[in-house]
């Protein structure tokens, strides 16, 4: 096989699944590791697909991290609206788990007038907006992400490891039936698995723009949360997908 036939197979194969193993690739083109590392630098110089840790995918499918402001200026109304249904699931009494991001710093806003909670979060931006109520406020310490307030890393995972809430809800940059639910870097996908064991239900939280993307490390399967709330803007076929794999709570009218 020449080396332009292999660029074409490999092309070929992020085009059907979004993104490719280097271990996988050695087996379909029947080539060394390193012939297939060489490859994937000459099609990553020619801007064809994005290197990753042990593989490699498609630009375009890859949905990346933007600064807090960027996402608070995004679907603010959406936002507000999964806020609204998911305060409704919260009782008096419970410990939740807000995992960083500006939907659940939604949720946070609304609980604030609210007692007898207490309220666990990675998300300094949410510690800091909740810290003049009467809630019990825990903050997970760990490495803080400049720009986005996030707190992660083994620290802030050995944390987890010691707790159980009642609920956590869940964010995630992209949602998709089959590949699950994702995000941007190993690290944070391992802080939100740590988060999901250690919750009784976990409901992710994920306005209409998430869904039928891809970003880069896997959470988990979307039938592993309890439920999934939502805004009234997805498309009914979309729902449709969805709803067969989790419960579905869409919109303040449903």
């Amino acid at each position: 096989m020449t080396p332009h036939e292999r660029k074409k197979k490999i092309l070929e194969a992020l085009i059907l699944s979004g993104k490719v193993d280097i271990f996988e690739l050695v087996e379909l083109l029947n080539v060394s590791a390193m012939t297939v590392r060489r490859d994937l630098d000459e099609l990553e110089k020619q801007k064809k697909l994005i290197r990753t840790h042990g593989g490699a995918a498609l630009p375009q499918v890859l949905i990346g991290e933007k600064t807090f402001e960027q996402k608070m200026s995004h679907a603010h109304a959406q936002k507000a609206e999964i806020a609204e249904k998911a305060v409704k699931l919260i009782k008096d009494g419970m410990t939740i788990l807000l995992d960083s991001g500006t939907t659940t710093f939604e949720i946070a806003k609304r609980l604030k007038q609210r007692t007898n909670l207490t309220v666990v979060t990675n998300d300094i931006k949410i510690a800091s907006e909740i810290m003049d109520s009467k809630l019990e406020i825990i903050l997970i310490g760990g490495r803080v992400q400049n720009d986005v307030g996030a707190v992660f890393g083994p620290y802030a995972e050995g944390m987890l490891k010691n707790i159980h809430v009642d609920i956590f809800f869940l964010g995630a940059h992209a949602v998709h039936a089959s590949f699950g639910i994702t995000a941007p870097t190993f690290e944070k996908a391992s802080i939100k698995q740590e988060m999901i064991k250690a919750a009784e239900s976990v409901y992710l939280v994920a306005d209409a723009t998430k869904f039928d993307q891809k970003s880069f490390a896997k959470i988990c399967d979307v039938d592993s949360v309890t439920g999934i709330i939502t805004d009234q803007s997805l498309p009914a076929e979309t729902e449709e997908v969805f709803i067969e794999l989790t419960d579905f709570i869409k919109g303040v009218n449903k």
